[in-house]
């Protein structure tokens, strides 16, 4: 299986290369807006043994929300709600989500959606002292246009907020923190470079066969974007 994963990875890798180079650097998720928000990190109603979702405490954060395929609004799309944190050594930490179903087992099931108003799961696993772990973003907030210029004109006027929560398999979510969306950086969608295969939170390693399906792919993405003239490098 593992094998399997990673050499789905290598095929997929070569048409993900040539679609960022035609995307100017963006074989996924080419249209989004990022955002400047704050992460309130107050713990689990339980310890999992993870840095991550133990620690308590506030900073600042980037979040970006994007159309996966970057289709046209009103069309539903994959969504994806990826947030970079400072790393202690320095190093970023990235957690990358997707819209998905909200069910036990449809929790790892993508879904398209036309609003936010979705919950969004890191579909790919993590490896921890807890066991199997997945994480996730819970709207607290009536959804709004997931197209880019729309859903920064509306987050200026009210904050889009989520819960993130951390599950072991199909058990229930356990909330962990608060992730409070603010105003839209000043360019609307720079360009960002997010890797949740090599930047995982304290505590968490990304396992399983859809991590190592995205190592390969991730990094023949990134090597395309590197070659773009509108490369700009975070």
């Amino acid at each position: 299986m593992t094998d399997l994963s990673r050499g789905a990875g290598r095929l997929v890798a070569v048409p993900l290369a040539a679609l960022a180079r035609w995307r100017n650097g963006k074989p996924m998720h080419p249209r989004g807006v990022v955002f400047d928000a704050v992460l309130e990190r107050h713990g689990g109603s339980r310890p999992w043994g993870v840095p991550f979702l133990d620690t308590t405490g506030s900073e600042d954060v980037v979040v970006r929300m994007s159309r996966g395929a970057g289709l046209p609004a009103p069309l539903p799309d994959l969504l994806g709600l990826a947030v970079r944190l400072g790393g202690t050594d320095g190093t970023p930490v990235d957690l990358l989500l997707s819209s998905t179903g909200r069910g036990r087992l449809t929790r790892v099931v993508p879904a398209l959606r036309r609003d936010t108003a979705s919950a969004y799961c890191s579909i790919m696993a993590y490896r921890s002292v807890a066991g199997a772990l997945r994480i996730a973003a819970l709207p607290t907030t009536d959804g709004v246009p997931s197209d880019p210029a729309p859903l920064a004109a509306s987050v200026r006027r009210e904050p889009l907020v989520f819960v993130l929560a951390a599950a072991h398999g199909a058990q229930p979510w356990q909330p962990f923190a608060r992730l409070t969306l603010g105003d839209p950086v000043p360019t609307l969608d720079p360009d960002l470079r997010f890797d949740a295969v090599r930047h995982p939170p304290p505590g968490l390693v990304p396992d399983g066969p859809l991590a190592r399906f995205r190592a390969p792919a991730y990094a023949a993405a990134q090597a395309a974007r590197a070659g773009t003239p509108a490369d700009r490098r975070r």
